[in-house]
């Protein structure tokens, strides 16, 4: 087993159930050390309660920090409204008081090269940091990012689009990063087979299950893609997939992104997916993280932290 890396993940989780299926698959890999959650875009300290939620259900005391509730871009935020319908009792999810950009700087201050950035939402908050504090850039391990779409005649994906001004910022400013785009998070899918494998996962696979459930409804289909937790695995499972040259990506102003090879260059695109392995090591994953605190009940609440 490789050594265990500790990472920062920052997330608009809530709304695509996939953030949420990635905080269970990171929590349920042992070669990963969660070291915090940083939430954002919109509602962020709703979306801080749901990550603190799922960290009870799967026995973890998470430290949340809610980050930037707007984009830097001006562009409006996306909101379905079913964020957290599920979930009694959020607000008793206490959160920590430092903003998640404060967090994120101080946090790869202290450690500077030791600590990977898992980014799976809009790329406000880690735009904001290397804003404040250039030497993030420095700081940070690697990047690991779901975003962007790089197949010819690509569309716009959420994620870039949402806030372009930062995704630029982003990808311009010379972080060792690896990218994984919806040409390759497309290559698999979880279908009604998976979800019944992620809800026999103790109280955190049915609060997954449900979720899922949810976020299929909204969609109307019985199916959804994993984006965020293909995402994860370019960390934790890289035999799985195939890699680009290093390279730079360029973002136009709606949000389409375009890949150039760059021998300068610190980006890196996943270009293949062995979509069948790379389904069952997400399940898993979250199997094992619902294995490990299968005692709590539905009525548990968060410890005061």
């Amino acid at each position: 087993m490789q050594n265990t890396r500790t990472l920062v993940l920052d997330t608009d989780i809530g709304s695509d159930v996939d953030d949420a299926m990635a905080l269970a698959q990171i929590l349920g890999s042992p070669e990963l050390r969660l070291d915090s959650v940083t939430t954002v875009y919109g509602d962020t300290d709703l979306r801080a309660r749901i990550a603190r939620r799922y960290g009870v259900l799967a026995g973890h005391e998470l430290a949340v920090h809610a980050g930037e509730s707007t984009t830097l871009s001006g562009r409006e935020v996306w909101w379905p409204g079913h964020e957290g319908s599920l979930h009694d009792g959020l607000a008793d999810e206490v959160i920590a008081a430092e903003p998640a950009v404060e967090h994120l700087i101080a946090t790869l201050q202290r450690r500077p090269g030791e600590i990977d950035v898992v980014a799976i939402g809009p790329l406000t908050n880690i735009a904001a940091a290397l804003d404040q504090e250039p030497r993030v850039a420095t700081w940070m391990r690697h990047l690991w990012i779901m975003g962007g779409s790089f197949a010819h005649g690509s569309e716009a994906e959420h994620n870039f689009r949402s806030d372009v001004v930062a995704a630029r910022t982003v990808m311009s400013a010379g972080v060792p990063t690896t990218v994984t785009g919806l040409d390759v998070t497309r290559q698999l899918g979880i279908d009604q087979a998976g979800l019944e494998l992620i809800g026999a996962a103790g109280p955190l696979g049915a609060a997954l299950r449900a979720d899922i459930q949810q976020w299929w409804e909204f969609w109307q289909q019985e199916w959804n893609v994993p984006h965020d937790p293909v995402a994860v695995l370019t960390l934790t499972r890289p035999e799985l997939f195939t890699f680009s040259e290093p390279g730079v990506v360029e973002i136009d102003d709606e949000g389409i992104s375009k890949f150039a090879p760059d021998e300068a260059g610190t980006i890196r695109l996943a270009l293949t997916v062995d979509g069948p392995r790379a389904a069952a090591a997400i399940i898993e994953a979250i199997q094992q993280a619902g294995a490990e605190n299968r005692g709590v009940g539905d009525g548990h609440r968060s410890r005061r932290r």
